[in-house]
């Protein structure tokens, strides 16, 4: 672990003491939102220390230049990415003449962050003595507001403590920003205007190319001591900036408070003329409302995200921060609110990745959101990717695909790929069936038998008419083969027939011709119309049935399990724990040619495919890939651990399955990738919560009815979750003494519980 400073707490996330090589790490650990834009925890006041200034809103992105080495054909032309906002945070302190700033201050006393998850806010504190002598105390909280999305809250108190003060605040928001990661410098934005009235300012900002009209806002209340202050202001405006100068004094003791509102509106969801109007409205309701409601509100709406998301753990407090931070963060990213918004893997968090979609939404996301809210949010995460079965079918055909064959993008802001790596763009090609698969995990959870027929079918004939197409037929094996691959496992690229791809391949196919047979069947009208739109035929599923029954997958008898891929075992087959502790992470340390040459998987690979088709194999076969495969997997990737500690806790390996919980759960919190600067690993968060539920909780869906195989860590005396099961809430507690179910709403369920059945009425 790289850190271990962040304090235990169950509803928290606590820093004590003022350290400056902490800061960044902390900016990522501390960050909100509220699903329409998230916010990096950096000070309100001036810091020339390290930092990475951060400021997102979901749906805006820019398309950055591809920065390649060499050109192949069918890259993209650009990467699009989440780009830094406008600054609304800002907050400039200044005290008898100077600056405050933590990295020139001679001394910074009981300095303390904390993250209330429970409540939804970010607050820090401290005491600091200036170069000049003057001592005061500080407090700030910030509130991205989870029902007012458009809106951000700030409350900063400045307390002079060893003598009376001169004391300036200046708020300002700042168009003058680029990401830490762009090209170039790039800029991203065009300022096309900046305004202020009556303690009110305003920056209109257009990106560049994209053309998305952003206004971001501010107006402030100055108090002392809790009573309003009729404060004048100097505006100051300049060409990429607006700032308010309040100037008071205030004797020693007295407290000063500054009260900031601000935040965007956007042309996402309002005409670009309209913006400044929409956001006088915000702005009216408010101030209207006043700071301490809407904190209230905003721990209301926390309330009501708990009632049902929370898991509860008993006896360990380390885990129990682990999984709410998880659950905390996913909700701080995406509500399901809007179908044009996904999941990036550093939520507001941070820049890397770009911002974008990956496969880990379908992977990991879906299962968290079906379970803890409203069905009807996983089916936008579904509908997300039916918008872009287009542009999917514009991406195959850009590498020679043709008939509609689709391939989804590896990353991607609107349908259309920008990843700049050959080995991944081209050839991490399993992405697509794990679409699949989230069309088909969506149907098994929830029952919903309506977005097959109305979106699903279509993407699933796209998405077979690529395997199709890309499996090859090899005369000296009599068998299709895929060629020229990427899997999970991004430590080996280039591969012939990795067997994750070749299964999900076999899979889809197979899945894609059943629901076409289902439906000619069922709701011939159905049928009709889609035959119209695809030109679907009865000749070309029997072909996708043919080439998924005679699969290819490299196989070693001798060892009695499949292999990675072709020449797997050619490799030196040195486990991880004859390693080095200094080699690792060995993606930060060895060349990539020797990363291809070792046997070291950087996730699940092979195991991913026996989690996902789970009842295609037996719990003797599971054991036999585990044992192989865990031992050379170096779980670099943040998606590693959760796989494997569900089907650790399956095997009744629990010290394990704990383990690789606890790090799931707290790789951000203790930094166990040395990377938590560069922002959190969201949509791996999700996979905490299957560790849980499908791990520890053993929770399945077989036919219809859930399933339920409980094993409990040693470390803990008990642990809750919470199921929305078909409308259905289902509360499920896990002691040493047993399981309990209750039904805290909707109609009786039946349950399986081992091989007993159990009525919840």
């Amino acid at each position: 672990m790289n850190q271990d400073y962040i304090q235990p707490s169950e509803w928290s996330i606590i820093e004590e003491g003022f350290q400056k090589d902490r800061v960044k790490s902390s900016e990522s650990l501390f960050s909100i939102g509220n699903g329409a834009m998230g916010q990096r925890a950096n000070f309100e006041e001036t810091y020339t220390g390290k930092t990475f200034q951060g400021s997102y809103i979901a749906g805006v992105y820019y398309p950055d230049k591809t920065r390649v080495g060499w050109w192949k054909n069918g890259y993209p032309e650009y990467f699009a990415k989440v780009i830094n906002a406008p600054n609304w945070i800002g907050i400039d302190v200044e005290i008898n003449g100077e600056l405050l700033d933590l990295n020139t201050c001679s001394s910074v006393n009981n300095f303390r962050r904390e993250l209330n998850m429970k409540e939804g806010w970010y607050q820090r504190s401290f005491n600091a003595t200036l170069q000049n002598g003057t001592e005061v105390k500080v407090q700030s909280t910030r509130i991205l507001h989870i029902e007012e999305d458009e809106l951000g809250i700030i409350q900063y108190h400045v307390t002079p403590v060893n003598k009376d003060i001169t004391l300036v605040f200046k708020p300002y928001l700042d168009g003058g920003i680029t990401n830490e990661d762009s090209n170039w410098d790039d800029k991203f934005w065009d300022t096309l205007s900046i305004s202020e009235e009556n303690h009110q300012a305003f920056i209109r900002s257009r990106t560049m190319k994209t053309g998305f009209d952003v206004c971001t806002y501010m107006q402030s209340k100055v108090l002392v001591d809790n009573n309003v202050q009729s404060v004048t202001y100097e505006a100051e405006v300049k060409e990429l900036s607006v700032a308010l100068k309040y100037s008071l004094n205030l004797k020693k003791g007295q407290t000063a408070t500054i009260e900031k509102y601000a935040g965007y509106t956007t042309s996402l969801n309002h005409k670009p003329d309209d913006l400044i109007a929409a956001t006088k409205e915000v702005l009216k309701s408010a101030i209207t409302t006043g700071y301490t409601a809407l904190k209230k509100q905003q721990a209301d709406a926390w309330a009501a995200i708990w009632e049902m998301a929370d898991i509860t753990i008993k006896g360990d407090v380390k885990a129990q921060q682990g999984i709410r931070f998880n659950i905390f963060q996913l909700n701080q990213t995406y509500l399901g609110k809007d179908a044009r918004l996904n999941i990036g893997p550093k939520g507001f968090t941070g820049e890397k990745y770009g911002g974008s979609t990956y496969w880990d939404t379908e992977a990991y996301c879906i299962p968290f959101y079906m379970a803890t809210k409203d069905q009807s949010v996983a089916r936008n995460l579904l509908t997300y990717r039916y918008n872009h079965l287009q542009r999917a079918i514009e991406n195959a055909g850009k590498l020679g695909f043709t008939n509609g064959a689709a391939l989804y993008p590896m990353v991607t802001m609107n349908g259309e790929e920008c990843h700049n790596e050959w080995e991944i763009t081209f050839e991490e090609i399993h992405r697509n069936g794990a679409i699949a698969f989230a069309i088909y995990n969506y149907e098994r959870f929830t029952g919903d038998t309506t977005y097959i027929p109305e979106k699903g079918l279509e993407v699933l004939i796209g998405i077979a008419r690529f395997w199709n197409q890309r499996a090859t037929f090899s005369k000296s094996k009599n068998k299709y083969v895929i060629l020229g691959v990427t899997g999970p496992n991004e430590y080996e690229n280039n591969v012939n027939n990795n067997w994750y791809t070749n299964y999900m391949a076999k899979w889809c196919l197979e899945y894609a011709a059943s629901e076409v047979e289902k439906l000619k069947a069922n709701t011939p009208s159905d049928f009709k119309r889609i035959e119209a739109k695809t030109k679907i035929t009865s000749q070309e599923t029997q072909e996708w049935a043919n080439i998924a029954y005679n699969m290819y997958f490299p196989y070693s008898e001798e060892l009695g399990i499949y292999l990675q891929q072709d020449g797997f075992l050619d490799k030196e087959l040195m486990p991880v724990s004859q390693l080095d502790r200094s080699q690792r992470p060995i993606n930060q340390k060895w060349s990539w040619d020797r990363i291809l040459r070792s046997p070291y998987i950087k996730q699940a690979d092979t195991l991913q495919g026996f989690y996902f088709f789970e009842e295609d194999f037996s719990k003797e076969q599971l054991e036999k890939h585990f044992d192989f495969y865990e031992p050379f997997t170096v779980h670099e990737s943040s998606l590693s651990p959760c796989v494997h500690s569900i089907q650790a806790a399956k095997l009744g390996r629990m010290e394990q399955a704990y383990t690789f919980y606890l790090r799931t759960s707290r790789l951000d919190l203790d930094d166990y990738n040395k990377e938590v600067e560069e922002g959190c690993h969201i949509t791996s968060m999700a996979g905490t919560w299957m560790s849980i539920v499908e791990g520890f909780g053993g929770m399945r869906v077989r036919d219809g009815k859930l399933h339920f195989d409980p094993k409990l860590p040693s470390e803990w005396e008990g642990f809750t979750f919470k199921i929305n099961f078909r409308g259905s809430i289902l509360k499920v507690s896990v002691t040493q003494y047993g399981t309990n179910f209750a039904l805290e709403s909707g109609s009786a369920l039946s349950v399986m519980l081992g091989k007993e059945l159990i009525q919840v009425n």
